[in-house]
């Protein structure tokens, strides 16, 4: 069993959550679970690694590195830039320079491979207007999300739910916990924007599973 890390991705958004202007989608806010972990909201960015993925039950198949993502149903396509850890151990995220792209966490299986594959992106920032995942929250049950991978491959994943939690009710192991499948998690901020912290109060977070890989 994976410990339960004091970890909440905090995908900072500094803002379009000002009264008159538009505002993102926002699925119903997800009740308190016994496994989500209690932490302290950051307003720069995660609050800590993720916990680490324990040694597999079968020798891991090798998958290529994703490259792209695409999601008909809201209309993105993006490329992919890759995500480690800050020198404080928090996850990075994607440049408030760069709201239009998302990040695959690199430290999360690759998109196709057993486990939950991790991507981030921003729902918004005040200079650049809507982000990448701006309507993370409209996304509906079956709908498909593709990631195409270095060899040309395309995994194509299918959505289960679309969840929202405060970031003090980040619910750790759903999101970053080891899985019998290949998934998907999309992550964004949601919620309420906070003025004073300059952050959002809630996450908003895609599950999705592979149901498709379509070859090079």
């Amino acid at each position: 069993m994976l410990a339960v890390v004091l970890a909440v991705v905090a995908v900072v958004a500094l803002g379009i959550a000002i009264a008159g202007q538009q505002r993102a989608p926002q699925p119903s806010a997800s009740p308190s679970t016994p496994e989500q972990s209690p932490s302290t909201p950051s307003t720069t960015g995660p609050q800590a690694a993720p916990p680490a993925p324990t040694s597999p039950a079968v020798e891991p198949v090798e998958v290529p590195e994703p490259v792209a993502l695409r999601i008909p149903a809201l209309d993105v396509s993006s490329d992919l830039l890759d995500l480690g850890l800050r020198d404080d151990g928090t996850v990075e995220v994607p440049s408030l320079s760069a709201v239009d792209q998302a990040g695959w966490y690199r430290n999360s299986p690759a998109p196709g491979a057993v486990g939950p594959a991790v991507l981030l992106g921003h729902v918004d920032s005040a200079e650049h207007g809507p982000g990448i995942f701006f309507e993370l929250g409209a996304l509906t049950a079956g709908a498909e999300v593709e990631v195409p991978r270095r060899d040309g491959s395309v995994a194509v994943f299918a959505v289960d739910r679309v969840e929202r939690y405060a970031k003090d009710e980040f619910p750790t192991l759903a999101v970053y916990g080891n899985t019998p499948a290949a998934q998907l998690r999309l992550i964004t901020c949601g919620g309420e924007f906070d003025p004073v912290a300059r952050s959002y109060e809630d996450n908003v977070v895609a599950y999705a599973t592979l149901v498709a890989t379509r070859p090079a």
